[in-house]
This record gives C-alpha cells, structure tokens and sequence, in this order.
C-alpha cells in the first residue's frame, strides 16, 4: 500500500495498519477510550480521536486533567441530545452556564463500591476553566488532524476568572510540617511502613517536588554529582533535572530502601507502582494522627507548597534561588507564593485586634 493510498483522514480506520497504534497510548487515554466505547460503541470515531488526543499530551497531570474535564462535557452533550463532535457556540455556552449550578459527583456513603450521586458542590472556578480548556483543547486538536477545518466552539465562551494570588490550598506552619513528618517517622501504622512515609513525606518537602515526579522516580535515579547526592527526575512538561538531596533526607530514602537497588523510589510491597491516591490517604491519615486542623483537607500537593512558602520566610530568602529550586519557569509564580504568605502573616487585621483588646475587655 503506498502512502497516497492511506486516508488522512481522522475519520480513517486504523486496520490498514500491520500494528494497531491504540496498544502504545497511556494510562488516561486507554481509560477515556473504553468508557467512550462503552456509551458509542467502537464503530463511532469518537472513542478514537478523544483518547489520541488525550495520548498527545505531553504531561500525565494534563492526560489526567483533560480526560476528566471531558467526561464532563461528553456527559452534558449526551444529555442534551447531541454528539460532542457537533457541538455548536450556543451549546458550548450552555455548558459554561450548566457548570456553574449543576452539582458535582460524589460517593455515596454505604453504597456500593464506586456508586456516585451528584450531590456535591458546584464545580470551583479552577474546576470550570478545566473542563472548559479541554473541551476547547478537544476541538484544537480536531481541527489539526482533520482534512477539513473545524471551528471551536469554545473560542468565544467566556471562561471563569481566576485569580492567580488566590490558592485554596491551605497551608501549614513550619511547625506543623514538623509534627506531620514526626508523625510518619515515629507514629505511622502499621510500623513496618514508616520509613517508607517519613522518606516519601521528607523528599517531597526537602527537594520540592510534585507528587507525580516523585512516584514515577525509580532507584536508579539516585546518583552523585559534584558532590551532592541527586535525584534525577522528570519535571511538568516532560524536561529532566537533577534535584539536590539533602543529607538527612538520602539517609531517610536510603533507610527506606534497606538496600534495594533498582525498581521505582516508592513502591507497593508487590512491587508496582505506588499510586497517587494512596498517598493522599496516607497524608490525610498522619495529620489526623497528628491532630492537624487541616487534616480532612491536606493533600500531596501541599507538601510543595509549604515548601516553597517556608522557603520564602526564611531571613535573606533570594526569590530567584526559590525560583529554581520549586521548577517555576516564570519568576511570577514564585512571587504569588510570597504575596499569598504575605496576605496573612502580615494582615493590619492582628495588630488592629490586638490595639483594640484592652478596650474590648478581651
């Protein structure tokens, strides 16, 4: 078969080749594609050109981000009686309006395993640019791959404005860093575990990194450069770089490991993986544990923002070092973080309580 004789077509069916390009997509993209087969059946081009654009993201967060945001357009186009590949301006717009009433799923208490009712909040600002961006992003890509042009319906639709020196990410203290780390180290169950948590727990804090970086770095990433011990991972957008390890915290990894030399840095006792939700119950039980006020929200990812808020409080703190130790390409990011800190350590509100107790009585 020549080249000429190969549709380009994104409409094209895919047993004209000897192997089937669908085997090497990733995790997100294999998902998304069985749950649209499910619901469209696999003679619809749908199923296909959904999980091969999600398979075109670079970054697994991104594979992961857009894949959810466009269950949640797919699912608003079915209920309105159209297929998402045809959907117009008006509709696309409808959908902006539906994400800021209609509920979110949520679990079911008691019910069965991955029962979901939609019963919880409206979606968040950040949720609703989400799943907006990657129903845009969808047709972007349609509009690349296809013989024909297709117009985004999205370009018009105003999205959510978000401010970038507001984070509802809740923070901790340095000393409730501390007591969250203590707990790992010493309080974890059960106790064959805890040099796995505190050395998890630890190296995200102490190297800045983002949970997903640290899961998907192996053994054999640690290395020796010029005097450090270093940490060779993969950043947001696919770049490598070697991270510093500090002494107390390759001590920690390597009293982790006990002497393995290879498979990934954390990893189930079979082996595999250890995944991201699993981390997000170990945190949330350790602050518990620990009687942090922030337990039922703390998550992995603040363990980097508190990192780089510390890092900014301390005296002679340089911004641009900050800067490159917490990956932030632009110098602005790491400015919103200083601002955030700001807002609070330095609110006029304590010291105007503070004038006014003697004469409140307080």
């Amino acid at each position: 078969m020549t080249t000429a004789e190969v549709s380009r077509s994104p409409r094209a069916t895919l047993s004209t080749f000897q192997r089937d390009p669908r085997d090497q997509w990733p995790e997100h993209a294999r998902r998304l594609y069985d749950h649209l087969v499910g619901l469209y059946g696999e003679d619809n081009v749908l199923p296909t050109l959904a999980a091969s654009w999600i398979a075109h993201q670079r970054s697994v967060n991104t594979q992961r981000a857009y894949a959810r945001g466009f269950k949640v357009f797919e699912e608003f186009a079915r209920e309105h009686g159209a297929h998402p590949m045809a959907v117009k301006f008006m509709l696309a717009d409808t959908f902006r309006m539906h994400l800021e009433t209609t509920p979110t799923w949520v679990r079911v208490k008691g019910g069965q395993r991955g029962e979901m009712v939609r019963a919880g909040k409206p979606y968040s600002d950040a949720s609703r640019a989400n799943a907006l961006s990657s129903a845009s992003s969808f047709f972007s890509y349609l509009d690349v791959v296809s013989d024909e042009p297709v117009k985004n319906p999205f370009d018009a639709v105003q999205r959510p404005v978000i401010d970038p020196d507001y984070s509802a990410t809740e923070g901790l203290t340095e000393e409730e860093q501390v007591r969250l780390l203590l707990t790992a180290r010493d309080h974890h169950q059960p106790k064959a575990y805890r040099p796995r948590a505190y050395a998890l727990l630890l190296t995200l804090y102490t190297v800045c990194l983002r949970i997903d970086s640290l899961l998907a770095a192996r053994v054999e990433d640690i290395g020796y450069d010029r005097g450090h011990w270093v940490l060779d991972v993969r950043l947001k957008g696919g770049a490598r770089k070697k991270k510093a390890i500090p002494p107390a915290t390759y001590d920690a990894l390597m009293n982790h490991l006990d002497g393995r030399t290879q498979g990934f840095l954390f990893q189930t006792a079979t082996g595999r993986q250890l995944d991201e939700p699993s981390v997000w119950r170990l945190i949330r039980s350790l602050a518990r544990r620990a009687g942090l006020p922030q337990a039922d929200s703390i998550h992995p990812h603040m363990v980097k923002h508190n990192a780089i808020t510390h890092a900014l409080a301390r005296p002679g703190a340089q911004i641009e070092k900050v800067q490159d130790w917490a990956d932030h390409k632009d110098a602005r990011t790491t400015g919103r973080y200083n601002r955030r800190r700001g807002l609070l350590d330095d609110s006029p509100g304590y010291e105007l309580a503070a004038s006014l107790a003697g004469l409140l009585g307080a």
